[in-house]
């Protein structure tokens, strides 16, 4: 009899008019649901298992009066959710209609779908109504179960869970398994559990898991599906492959011109035109975006549209970036899990009703969502594994009967032979076996909280709950006892605050309570899935208009303006906030392509097994292989290039590997070096803890850090070049009994357990969200999750550090598996050959590709912190420079009274006995009275309860008697000797070695700055141990000494550096709050006088001095230095006083660069801190000469030309060559000025420089007024004078020679030095300041952290002293006070004419250029240029020489005031003339005629002295 007959009339008659008859999945399935055994449903794509599940519980609540919910079918994604409500629409109508035509009551059945989508609207309205049937994901059903809504589900007798697969072998079918346990206890009879899945293997382990210990039956008729399966290959030749088609001369320049894509968008664009309906599937959210914009961009063309070229210049593409373009037609749109829910549901419901030709996806559409009629689906790239390939192929036909067609493209010659032997396997359908993890503790501690959280909860009870589940059914005593300490606040939450207790354990009654918020707290930070802080994308002014999302390392390197494109359509970058994107449609743009990092799980060594022994076979060669692969499913061109590739690797090595034959290949890089290269096809997750060994033994043979990078087909090994014999094959071998040893050592201080250990922390509560709806940056989930990791290293036992070691080891890793084949090895089951190679054989050029990948964006450091590591400060240098930690004119007393009042609870009073044990576990032993004074109410009734429960104890010591939490007994006993009473948990009694210190240091945390006497005082310990704990924690920089209280008259403080950051940072905030922002114009006006232009105040060399030691180390045009650089400061400047200074060895110069034959960049020094203020001198290539001057300098001394050119000559006479003329030695000589090695003890040559060839001082950047010569008596005919050889040489090279002294080598003093200068220079420091300094090696960052110190320290303040210039602002309080006091002051319309590059000038460094007057260009920082400011607002801009003149300002009076600063520079001699042809692009001879500020300018020029001429205005002194 058909297991139909056992439905009722309605039911079987809809199915047979729907369907005929039933499938053998159906039908096998009916009768195992009917007896109610829990049951395994496995059957291919489009077999009816999900209607085979619902059918009967259907039928039966068709059947029935009973309402409520009846049934629960849970799906692992969201969008499949949706699809089978949908789905069940067409059953229950039929159904109804059945019943009616025969005269029968049509049934109600309720469906209701609630997910993290659902509207809260829709949450209540199923909580008064609950539906019949409840579709929902695993992480809702735990949200329901922890909160009231738990009662609507107390009828549930059936629970479907679909795609089981693709939960079970992770973190999240444990806490559905729990979820599901929960579920039974709520219920009269445990629910029958139906699992569905078309592609799981072993079928007992997921039973196991569906149910545990329980029986079920699996449902697995042999069902044959049936597949079409090709490899294509577009190329005949991947290893060279030809231009694409319809490329242009111009694509042999393109990086893609010989790249294999081009071909395989073609062909892809040309396979979904011939289709109805195509899904494409990548492997990366990036790939399926470049995907989506490159058909469409083909399709687009083939329509005949032109597209726009890209105007953006390949440089300007942000590095990850690439760039693609929307298009005006659409052939495909992306989906996947960063695209919006709304966007990927509009792109499903095209695709089905045939509006869309393609969607490009990734895993996202692999589950059993329906997508319609798709009659194709393509794979770029091998899929991840057979299972998941599977899935994929498995959309297309997906009905029952129907053939299902997929096309793989392979994208290089190794992934075709993973797309071969993948094909191999789907066809035989042998995939991969999964692994249900085994005992999560992290999800234990979660479902444990929230199980408790409603109600108190039986610890016997609960433990044998847990057993019963699949995940657990191992799970030890002492591991679940250890999670309970866990949450019971076995662990300092004095250390980190997220330790404290989640939940009340009664040992003596083995009851477990919720405290206050663990609901809410399970129910906001609960659910297994990692949160990655992406950024959600938002249009603007679009309320609830969700984009996308985008992944936070991208958006930090987003601008406002930028274009990116995300599902096919480009967005422009509006905003960025901190916790979204807002953005607007940009239709037409380029835009950028987003990336994501993700975890890549690697190839199972299952699959790598299967391959290697495919590489195998074809390597054989037995005449069969070529109708093998055909047979297979490989194309012509496929065929060719797995033997070419094959045969290749067999010429390049003799051997090619394979399963039973690994290949240790050694050969040279670019570099010299060596790279070892393991081949093995084991995969991902065998390779990556062979490498970890690996490592460890370079480290342990060769003193170096480990550099061994792994990918799927191999282990690769970097080491330096060695005159030794480099390590071939024994470098890879390890012992099986060892291996898991190394692995577990290494683990630890390994980026994978450092990841896996905060999404640990996160899924066991310790990491919660702050605040639920917002969210959380990574940065900051990793720095508090390395704050926790710091104080779980202390407890060898801490749960979920042993966790996250469990799932390293046995979830990501395969350690058994790599075990395994190291035994083989061992056993000579498989063999290790070596051979070392001129090249990189075919396999190693695959390997060496995602090495590349492998070690850019995950082994090495983002380029930030490369920077950051290559000039890391040394903090202890760093703390000696800057001297003792005196803070006491720096920490704000009512702060300190404030927090200090926070910290004892004497301004946050507990209000119950919950709160009451919060404080004593916070602040530690307190006296009865003390806590009275701490509390809202009489706490005597609280610390009764709190003693009857055990959870307080009362003791006595130093004369008086305290009350302390229970978990501190071990502590006051083994501190104090005190007395314990009975009764106390044996856990809590366990020795504590460090118990002092852990009080001393408890102490401090829950103080402001205190003596170590108000220690000695309180506990009565003695004053020697109390110091000696004190200096023990000072050394491990858990406490600082100091003085820290306003007031304090030397006496030596501590203060916890956790405490005392905060002090310092709430007195900073206060002292920044009483600052309100100067405008830029302020800052304008106030650097010129901090620099004391026009001052006066300095004279002689004294001021000469005085200004060098301000200006030290910023280069300055030699042309401009004396005269609009040191006569601007200098009332009576002479260049006697510079020489004087220079030959007194006071002061130095030094070169920075040529600007031009006889100018270029100088900057002055003082000679005591010189090599602070000398920048380090890069490498540049020197003539011959210049090296040979520099080898004679090196010797030491100063030598004036004639004798540098004599031992010049000396040294090439005695090396055979002919000494160089003078002419040579003079350019050598100032090639090495400018190459900044070498200096002079005058500045005259300087002056020679700029004056020597034509008359004038054509050839300088300012073009200063020359002094003209003294009279001589004329003589017509003079007496002949006998030419002697002069000895000094050229006026150019006058004076003594020498090198300039090295740059300090240390990064940190260096810093120091810099920071100190940049206050001393500019008074405010912002990051935009160093734009004048050209310092290319100390950049801001590294400075930052300088600056920080100094802010802390009290050496200066940071705040927002200047608008629009950012928050990292720095100078000391008397800069901020003068900055402040001119603010108030009334503009006095003073003009000031600088240089451009004067660092005076705060426009285009601290300041940014105003936008340019119409008709004109944007202004620079440019040597020759002048600036001129009225009342530190920029007014003129003169080009040099005045050629062009750009005007910002449009007041006649203002612009006056310009002119006669531009008169007034040129008559103090600092310029020879000024010529003004162009007026913001007018030509000055009809300037005077214009209007605005062209018209003002002009007319300003002719009042103040300027004469016209045929060119423009020129003044002449």
């Amino acid at each position: 009899m058909s297991a139909l007959e056992n439905f009722s009339p309605a039911t079987r008659e809809w199915f047979r008019g729907s369907f005929g008859a039933p499938t053998p999945a159906q039908e096998q399935a009916w009768d195992e649901i009917r007896q109610g055994s829990h049951s395994l449903v496995v059957a291919p794509t489009g077999s009816g298992k999900t209607l085979a599940a619902f059918l009967w519980a259907l039928d039966r609540i068709t059947t029935e009066e009973d309402r409520g919910t009846r049934i629960v079918y849970l799906s692992p994604l969201k969008a499949l959710a949706v699809d089978v409500e949908r789905n069940l629409r067409s059953p229950l109508t039929g159904i109804a209609n059945t019943a009616r035509v025969k005269g029968l009551t049509p049934p109600s059945v309720s469906v209701g779908v609630r997910t993290g989508d659902t509207p809260n609207a829709q949450r209540q309205a199923m909580l008064r109504n609950p539906p019949d049937i409840l579709i929902t994901t695993p992480e809702s059903l735990f949200l329901m179960l922890t909160s009231a809504a738990r009662e609507t589900l107390a009828g549930v007798e059936t629970v479907i869970v679909d795609e089981i697969h693709s939960i079970a072998d992770s973190k999240r079918g444990a806490h559905l398994a729990l979820s599901l346990e929960r579920l039974d206890a709520l219920l009269e009879k445990p629910a029958q559990r139906i699992g569905l899945s078309a592609t799981v293997r072993p079928r007992e382990e997921v039973a196991r898991f569906l149910a545990g210990a329980r029986p079920v039956s699996i449902v697995a008729p042999p069902t044959e599906k049936l597949f079409d399966l090709r490899v294509s290959v577009p190329v005949e030749d991947m290893a060279n492959v030809p231009a694409a088609p319809g490329g242009t001369d111009s694509d042999a320049k393109n990086l893609s011109a010989n790249s294999l894509w081009p071909h395989v968008e073609e062909q892809l664009a040309d396979l979904i035109l011939d289709h109805r309906s195509s899904i494409v599937f990548a492997n990366s959210r990036r790939l399926a975006e470049r995907l989506t914009a490159r058909l469409n961009e083909i399709y687009s063309e083939r329509q005949g549209t032109e597209l726009p070229s890209q105007t953006r210049p390949p440089a300007e593409v942000m590095a990850q970036g690439g760039s693609v373009r929307e298009s005006p037609a659409v052939l495909a749109r992306a989906h996947h899990g960063s695209v919006s829910k709304e966007q990927r549901a509009l792109i499903e419901d095209d695709l089905k009703t045939g509006r869309l030709r393609c969607v490009v996806a990734t895993s996202s559409l692999e589950l059993g969502i329906d997508m319609g009629a798709v009659d194709l689906v393509i794979q770029v790239e091998s899929p991840p594994s057979v299972a998941s390939g599977l899935q994929r192929v498995g959309r297309a036909g997906h009905q029952v009967g129907e053939i299902s067609r997929g096309i793989l493209f392979p994208k290089h010659r190794a992934d075709l032979l993973h797309c071969a032997v993948t094909v191999e396997r789907m066809r035989e359908g042998a995939i991969e076996a999964i692994r249900v993890p085994a005992n999560p503790l992290d999800v234990l501690a979660q479902q444990t909280v929230a199980a408790c959280a409603l109600e108190p909860l039986d610890v016997e009870q609960w433990f044998q709950t847990v057993r019963r589940t699949g995940s657990y059914s191992s799970l030890p005593r002492s591991a679940f006892d250890a999670t309970l300490d866990l949450l019971a606040g076995k662990y300092p939450s004095d250390q980190f605050a997220e330790l404290r207790p989640r939940i009340i354990w009664d040992r003596d009654h083995g009851v477990v309570t919720g405290r206050p918020g663990a609901q809410r707290l399970a129910v906001t930070s609960g659910g297994t899935i990692p949160d990655r802080g992406m950024y959600p994308v938002f249009m603007v002014g679009e309320k609830n208009t969700r984009v996308g999302e985008l992944d936070e390392e991208m958006v930090y390197e987003s601008r406002v303006g930028d274009v990116f494109a995300l599902g096919a359509t480009s967005w422009r970058i509006e905003d960025i906030t901190h916790d979204r994107v807002l953005v607007t449609p940009a239709p037409g743009q380029f835009g950028r392509l987003p990336f994501w990092i993700g975890d890549s799980l690697g190839r199972p060594s299952e699959l790598g097994a299967a391959l290697g022994r495919f590489i195998r076979d074809i390597a054989a060669d037995d005449g069969s292989v070529h109708e093998r692969l055909s047979e297979s499913g490989l194309d012509d061109n496929a065929v060719t290039n797995t033997l070419s590739f094959i045969r290749e690797q067999r010429d390049a090595t003799s051997v090619v590997p394979s399963d039973t034959t690994l290949l240790v290949e050694r050969f040279r890089d670019e570099l010299g070096d060596w790279r070892i290269i393991l081949h093995s096809p084991y995969g991902l997750p065998v390779h990556a803890p062979w490498a970890l060994a690996v490592n460890a033994r370079i480290r342990e043979r060769y003193a170096l850090d480990g550099a061994a990078v792994t990918t799927d087909d191999a282990v690769i090994v970097r080491l330096p070049d060695t005159e030794g014999e480099p390590p071939g094959a024994d470098l890879f071998a390890f012992s099986p009994d060892e291996i898991d040893a190394i692995v577990t050592a290494e683990i630890g201080s390994s980026a994978l357990f450092a990841a896996r250990f905060r999404e640990c922390a996160a899924r066991a509560l310790l990491l919660p969200r702050r605040d639920p709806g917002k969210r959380s940056p990574l940065w900051m989930q990793r720095q508090r999750s390395a704050q926790l990791l710091e104080v779980a290293r202390s407890y060898p036992t801490f749960p979920i550090v042993l966790e996250a070691v469990r799932e390293c080891l046995q979830d990501v890793y395969d350690v058994p598996g790599l075990a395994k084949l190291l035994t083989q090895v061992e056993r000579r089951q498989i063999r290790i050959v070596e051979t070392e190679t001129n090249t990189p054989s075919p396999f190693a050029v695959s390997a060496l590709f995602g090495y590349t990948g492998a070690f850019i964006y995950e082994g090495d450091s983002p380029l930030a912190e490369r920077k950051a590591a290559a000039l890391s400060l040394d903090t202890t240098l760093l703390a000696e420079l800057l001297g003792r930690l005196e803070m006491r004119d720096l920490l704000d007393g009512d702060v300190i009274t404030e927090y200090e009042g926070y910290l004892q609870w004497l301004t946050r009073k507990a209000d119950s006995a919950e709160k009451l044990s919060d404080m004593l576990r916070t602040i530690g032993p307190l006296t009865t009275s003390e806590i009275v004074e701490r509390c809202t109410d009489d706490p005597a009734g609280w610390l009764r309860g709190l003693e009857e429960s055990r959870r307080a104890i009362e003791v006595a010591f130093a004369g008086r008697t305290w009350w302390v939490v229970a978990e501190d007994a071990g502590r006051m006993r083994d501190a104090f000797g005190a007395p314990l009473p009975i009764g106390i948990p044996v856990a809590f009694l366990e020795p504590a070695p460090d118990a002092v210190t852990e009080l001393i240091a408890r102490y401090a945390r829950s103080h402001g700055p205190f003596t170590s006497a108000a220690i000695t005082s309180r506990f009565g310990l003695p004053y020697g141990l109390v110091i000696s704990v004190l200096r023990s924690l000072a050394t491990d920089r858990r406490v600082a000494e100091g003085e820290f209280r306003p007031g304090n008259d030397g006496v030596p403080e501590w203060c916890d550096i956790g405490v005392l950051a905060v002090l310092r940072r709430r007195s900073l905030a206060k002292l920044r709050d009483a600052i309100e922002p100067v405008s830029t114009t302020t800052l304008a006006r106030f650097l010129p006088g901090w620099m004391g232009v026009g001052s006066h105040l300095a004279r002689g060399a004294d001021g000469v001095l005085s200004t060098t030691d301000q200006l030290a180390g910023v280069p300055m045009p030699a042309s401009a230095i004396e005269p609009l650089i040191l006569g601007t400061r200098v009332a009576d400047y002479s260049p006697a006083f510079l020489d004087e200074l220079t030959s007194s060895g006071e002061v130095l110069w030094a070169g920075a660069g040529a600007l031009s034959t006889r100018d270029g960049w100088i900057s002055l020094h003082l000679a005591d801190t010189a090599p602070v203020t000398l920048p380090q001198i890069p490498p540049s290539d020197l003539s011959a000469v210049a090296l040979r001057i520099e080898a004679v300098l090196v010797r030491g001394g100063g030598y004036f030309f004639r004798e540098l050119a004599d031992s010049v000559g000396r040294d090439l006479l005695a090396d055979g060559e002919d000494p160089p003329p003078d002419s040579a030695l003079v350019d050598g000589l100032w090639e090495l000025v400018w190459a900044g090695r070498v200096t002079n003890d005058t500045f005259s040559p300087v002056r020679a420089r700029m004056s020597s060839g034509r008359r004038g001082t054509a050839g300088t950047t300012h073009r200063t007024r020359q002094v003209p010569s003294r009279t001589r008596t004329f003589r017509a005919a003079r007496l002949p004078r006998t030419a002697l050889p002069t000895r000094s040489g050229p006026p150019t090279v006058a004076g003594r020679w020498s090198l300039l002294p090295m740059s300090e080598p240390d990064i940190t003093v260096r810093a120091h030095g810099m920071c100190e200068q940049l206050l001393a220079r500019y008074g405010i420091v912002t990051k935009n300041v160093l734009t004048a300094e050209r310092s290319p090696d100390l950049g801001f960052t590294v400075l930052y952290k300088v600056f920080r110190e100094l802010e802390e320290r009290g050496l200066c303040r940071r705040g927002y002293f200047v608008e629009t210039l950012g928050a990292a602002q720095f100078a000391t309080s008397a800069v901020v006070d003068q900055l402040r006091s001119i603010g108030d002051q009334d503009s006095a319309g003073t003009a000031l004419a600088l240089a451009a590059v004067d660092p005076a000038n705060p426009y285009g460094a601290a300041l940014p250029w105003p936008d340019p007057p119409t008709g004109g260009h944007r202004a620079g920082r440019k040597a020759g240029a002048l600036v001129v400011m009225v009342d530190g607002a920029l007014q003129v801009y003169l080009e040099r020489g005045g050629k062009t003149a750009l005007v910002y300002g449009d007041d006649p009076a203002t612009l006056h005031g310009a002119a006669r600063a531009l008169v007034g520079i040129a008559r103090s001699g600092a310029l020879d003339k000024l010529l003004i042809e162009t007026i913001n692009g007018v030509p000055a001879p009809g300037a005077e005629h214009a209007d605005g500020a062209v018209g003002f300018f002009a007319r300003a020029l002719s009042e103040n002295g300027f004469a016209v001429v045929p060119r423009g205005y020129r003044y002449r002194r």
